[in-house]
């Protein structure tokens, strides 16, 4: 069975044009095309499991070429 990922992981998978690649669904358990309603079915296991305390997931480790801008305040 895929691991469930959180709310925000899903969210987090989205491409730079705001859909989900065929390959992430694929690990989540999605067929492709997605059914109408597949981030809520998601969503609600994800709850589902979490109603017995245990903590969530670990995230995902960033995407293959995901470069982060560093801020510096100092």
């Amino acid at each position: 069975m895929p691991r469930l990922p959180s709310p925000e992981e899903i969210e987090a998978a989205r491409t730079p044009k705001g859909g989900w690649t065929r390959d992430q669904l694929a690990a989540w358990g999605i067929p492709w095309p997605p059914p109408n309603g597949w981030k809520d079915e998601l969503t609600e296991r994800w709850k589902a499991a979490r109603q017995d305390d245990t903590p969530p997931p670990p995230p995902s480790p960033a995407p293959t070429g995901f470069a982060q801008d560093t801020l510096d305040f100092g």
